[in-house]
């Protein structure tokens, strides 16, 4: 059964449990039409997004294409810039690839982070503090992610842009994501999907099927490269899926995921001050 808890959460994310196959082309044309609102409200001119590879801003690339190419037709003026963001050499390049040539963006750019991060964390040196190898690798994922982040803001503050964040359900309730990194953005398109659900998308809106289905990595641990979001959550998409929807989950998967939930809430908050409820 659905528990009271997974039903407030659920609410607190906008998760919409009524986006079933069949309804996919409707919530295409919602979710358009919401990036095309925020940006004709802004005054400004282009969407910036980083392009990795995966399911996710493969989905909201293609909406943020649609959307400037309408706006475009109803007399607007709107661009989308595709942001290629590499650290060195990317392991799965030829997806990144694959998924520009189905987005087929306006306008693809390219900045390779690596001297950033790497030029930030040599200068780190903090007297008496030796932090172990696993504890720098994790800082340094987390630098590559706010550098990422720094470059596509760089890149909209050139273009009269918004940064686009691909930010979804499934990654908001175990809080998988860089606070101030690829959780910082202008506007979230696929906020309120489950992992599910954006698939369902991607399918709806003709992706290769080899990068709907590809297994999620968020790719930012060296002494773990490639690994895998599941490994990192320690149950799968599907158990996080099904406990956004209301269903039944084991009993070890609801306890990793609520801890998960709350040991994040951190970073779905803004910061705290001095009138904010602790």
């Amino acid at each position: 059964m659905s528990t009271q808890l997974q039903d407030r959460i659920a609410l607190e994310l906008g998760i919409d449990r009524q986006l079933v196959a069949g309804g996919e082309q409707e919530e295409i044309s919602r979710r358009v039409e919401f990036i095309k609102s925020v940006l004709r409200g802004s005054g400004c001119k282009a969407l910036v997004l980083g392009i990795s590879g995966g399911v996710d801003s493969l989905t909201a690339g293609r909406l943020c294409q649609l959307a400037v190419e309408q706006l475009r037709g109803e007399g607007g003026e709107a661009r989308f810039i595709a942001v290629r963001l590499p650290y060195k050499t990317q392991a799965d390049e030829r997806d990144a690839q694959a998924s520009l040539d189905f987005i087929q963006p306006d306008l693809i750019t390219t900045s390779n982070i690596a001297a950033c991060v790497d030029g930030l964390m040599a200068s780190i040196q903090i007297e008496g503090l030796r932090p172990s190898a696993e504890l720098t690798d994790f800082a340094k994922g987390n630098v590559k992610a706010r550098a990422r982040m720094l470059a596509q803001y760089a890149i909209a503050n050139f273009s009269q842009g918004l940064v686009v964040g691909t930010d979804h359900g499934a990654e908001a309730l175990m809080g998988f994501f860089t606070k101030f990194g690829d959780g910082a953005c202008d506007l979230a398109p696929l906020s309120g999907l489950t992992k599910t659900q954006v698939r369902l998308l991607a399918d709806a809106l003709g992706a290769p099927t080899q990068l709907v289905r590809k297994a999620p990595t968020a790719d930012l641990e060296e002494l773990a490269p490639g690994k895998l979001d599941e490994q990192a959550y320690g149950c799968t998409y599907e158990e996080i899926d099904a406990y956004l929807m209301g269903r039944p989950v084991t009993e070890p998967s609801r306890t990793l995921i609520e801890t998960a939930y709350r040991n994040t809430a951190h970073k779905r908050e803004l910061p705290r001050t001095p009138n904010s409820s602790l």
